[in-house]
């Protein structure tokens, strides 16, 4: 939708702007239009990468991260892997910063064309902390603004910002680190995300503070130097929704912003939030999401004269592109390249699937669909290129949905089994699985949960995964399609076969998978599983077609 105002083309751009587990936004500027990159956790490949010549309309145009430069993720809770992405274009040359947990921890990845593949990381092992961010200054010098306990008080420290020089050709700090902020709430919980801007005369510092839930809020502070204690807006935090409260909220969360410049040099911001289903529960996980930025008195004011984040905005462009973010998958696989939007858990180390003229090949290999959860700092296990799990799926998009996956599958050994999954972080999912059981050929439909003692990073984290079957049925047919429809919280599993169509049992219970029993990190997804749970088999799953149809 457009229209004319002072002679500007105005268009609609509607939030959220990148829909689905797609959280901590990072967005940059070059000379043909904006890149956005989000974190992906322990899905591959790693750090998605979108574009737009508008800030309208949106395209994934690959990843960050792949087999090609090396890219490793175990799949275990959906908590690791790689978060918090800065991307910044300098000179010609695109920069990502992030952190993998499961490997060396902070990195820089590079390239010219983020179409065409980017460097192998460089690590970078005079960094610490999470989300680092790149800076470069008015005369082209290099700056990474970091977090950590870097904040002194008294014989102890504390969580803060740090800054210090980089020298990005050499790729090492040149400089001390020196703490320049902390929060805008005195001891706010997790001061993290910063971004660094130069304004006019001042520095500006945008942070997150308050964990990236409910009480998740944006803050800025400045300063004429960068190496000074930064001075907090008197009007943090800036952009929040932490004072709508935790029920009957349409969106929360909302938090981790980057700023960017628009074609008319108007600002924006771009950010992650949670659409709720029923008013709290957060399905979809953390999106990305865009608002305008007003500069008054040298200040950032976000969501000027509503205070509020809209479903949709006026942005002013003469360029117009086709979003391909919000259209249905309706996949029938052939052998040729998957799109984009597909994923696997994991690295897909060893014999994971084939995409062929026939079909997508998944094989029965030794790794489970639910495989055994450990503490996310385990070195030994985030190290291990042990076989990956057989799942290629997508994730939700929308509130009401329905997915269907067409298969042929004829199990030969009793620990093999093949079928459709949707699951959240810890192992928390519904799956129905085509499998033997005494000798004969069955549908089963069965919620797996997990039980632990902590959150997966800290000490001591210990996990027990449980499985309910919630339904079973013979079946006979070698080809079948699995389906789920999914209004809000009400999934209703189903199956075609030569028969017709059937509903597995009653409907299910969407919130025993979403993050409010599994942690804040992770979103929805769902796609094609099969295993030969804990056993190599030479067996496979053949599937011909995986549809998702977005019904809101």
């Amino acid at each position: 939708m457009s229209n004319s105002l002072g002679g500007k083309t105005m268009r609609t751009v509607k939030n959220p702007i990148i829909p689905g587990f797609y959280p901590d936004p990072s967005i940059c500027k070059a000379d043909d239009g904006y890149y956005l990159a989000c974190s992906s956790f322990e899905m591959y490949p790693g750090i998605p990468i979108f574009f737009s010549t508008n800030l309208v309309d949106w395209e994934q145009i690959g990843y960050a991260m792949t087999k090609e430069n090396g890219f490793h993720v175990r799949a275990n809770t959906m908590t690791g892997g790689v978060m918090a992405p800065t991307i910044r274009y300098h000179n010609g040359t695109f920069y990502i910063i992030n952190a993998n947990f499961q490997d060396k921890g902070n990195f820089i990845v590079k390239t010219n064309d983020p179409r065409q593949g980017w460097s192998d990381p460089i690590w970078l092992d005079d960094i610490p902390g999470i989300d680092a961010s790149l800076f470069f200054d008015d005369d082209d010098q290099a700056y990474i603004v970091g977090t950590g306990n870097v904040v002194p008080n008294g014989d102890q420290m504390e969580p803060g910002i740090y800054v210090c020089k980089y020298d990005i050709e050499k790729m090492k700090v040149i400089s001390e680190a020196v703490p320049i902020w902390d929060s805008a709430l005195r001891h706010a919980w997790s001061p993290e995300a910063p971004h660094m801007y130069k304004i006019g005369d001042y520095y500006y510092l945008m942070i997150s503070e308050g964990g990236t839930e409910q009480n998740h809020a944006v803050t800025v502070a400045r300063s004429k130097d960068i190496f000074s204690w930064f001075d907090g807006n008197p009007a943090n935090p800036v952009l929040t929704n932490r004072n709508l409260g935790y029920n009957d909220v349409k969106l929360t969360n909302i938090g981790h912003a980057d700023l960017i410049q628009g074609e008319h040099d108007e600002w924006y911001a771009v950010f992650l939030g949670s659409r709720t289903v029923d008013g709290f529960y957060k399905n979809l996980g953390r999106e990305t999401f865009i608002c305008p930025v007003e500069w008054q008195h040298g200040w950032p004011f976000f969501t000027p004269k509503t205070g509020r984040v809209e479903k949709e905005y006026q942005i002013p462009t003469d360029k117009f592109s086709l979003s391909t973010l919000h259209l249905t998958t309706n996949q029938v696989f052939d052998g040729t390249t998957l799109p984009l939007e597909f994923i696997t858990w994991g690295t897909p180390y060893g014999r994971v699937y084939q995409n062929e003229a026939n079909g997508l090949k998944l094989f029965c290999n030794k790794a489970m669909i639910t495989p055994k959860l450990y503490w996310a700092l385990d070195h030994e296990q985030n190290s291990s290129r042990e076989t990956g799990i057989s799942f290629v799926g997508r994730r939700q998009t929308s509130i009401d949905f329905q997915a269907e996956a067409k298969f042929s599958f004829t199990p030969r050994l009793e620990n093999e089994s093949a079928g459709f999954v949707i699951m959240q972080a810890s192992n928390h999912q519904y799956r129905v699985e085509k499998r033997l059981l005494d000798g004969e050929m069955v549908l089963r439909l069965i919620l797996t949960t997990s039980s632990m003692n902590t959150l997966p990073h800290m000490p001591g984290f210990k996990a027990v995964s449980n499985d309910k079957v919630l339904y079973q049925t013979k079946v006979s047919d070698e080809e079948l399609v699995l389906g789920l429809k999914a209004i809000g919280q009400h999934y209703q599993f189903y199956v075609k076969d030569d028969a017709g169509i059937h509903e597995l049992g009653d409907a299910q219970d969407g919130r025993l998978i979403n993050p409010e029993e599994v942690g804040c990190m992770s979103g929805t997804i769902m796609g094609m599983f099969a295993t030969g749970n804990g056993q190599d088999t030479d067996n496979t799953a053949i599937f011909k077609q995986f549809e998702y149809l977005p019904l809101s």
